[in-house]
């Protein structure tokens, strides 16, 4: 059953996913000029999908941006006809298990990782539009090596290592960043932690621990 609201102008807004079925049925409203609200719920299904893995980091940039400067219905309906329909919600994600990796996902939300927890020998972290903060500090790293893929699409992902541990950075960042602030030396047979970058309009950041703490 979609759902309609009524804003405080007494205007009838019906979900933009039910819109893009109706549109494929009735095809009277896709000459439409949208509004902002509407361009708006496209880009969080988009940022949505692209934290599920449903879209690319290019595939998100390429219609979020056609999102915004979509001027009818019919344009805004082409960018989301191939993917699940429903609005994404706002809570935060809760850190989930599956074996020998944990994913943290923060859309429209902040997540963080902290304390003295064992650490997967994969890591997945995604901010859309929000924050995470994955602290290792005080984790125990049970393996030679650690791999993170961190996501970052309008917002960031921030990882904080203890000292010594060898990080090594890879990946790309599009109008965003992917920086280590890390400036000590590397010490011998530390942990290994891979983190694979993608980022855009965001940025993903290896920072030291808050207080001085080795890995060791």
């Amino acid at each position: 059953m979609n759902r309609s609201s009524i804003d405080g102008e007494g205007t009838r807004h019906v979900p933009l996913c039910s819109r893009t079925v109706e549109l494929e049925r009735q095809g009277g409203d896709e000459h439409l000029r949208v509004s902002d609200r509407e361009r708006e719920q496209v880009v969080e299904l988009l940022g949505q999908a692209a934290a599920e893995g449903r879209l690319t980091l290019d595939e998100y940039a390429e219609r979020a941006g056609a999102a915004h400067s979509a001027v009818t219905r019919g344009e805004l309906a082409r960018l989301t006809h191939d993917l699940p329909t429903g609005l994404p919600h706002r809570a935060p994600a809760s850190p989930s298990t599956t074996g020998g990796s944990e994913r943290v996902i923060a859309i429209f939300a902040s997540e963080s990782r902290t304390g003295a927890w064992p650490v997967p020998e994969r890591l997945e972290a995604r901010a859309v539009f929000g924050d995470c903060q994955i602290e290792l500090q005080d984790a125990q790293l049970q393996h030679e090596v650690t791999r993170i893929e961190a996501t970052a699409m309008f917002g960031s992902v921030t990882v904080r290592v203890p000292e010594g541990v060898d990080v090594r950075m890879t990946g790309m960042a599009v109008f965003g960043s992917k920086e280590s602030k890390l400036r000590g030396p590397v010490a011998a047979g530390a942990p290994i932690i891979e983190i694979r970058c993608q980022v855009a309009f965001g940025s993903v950041t290896v920072e030291p621990p808050r207080k001085r703490k080795r890995w060791w």
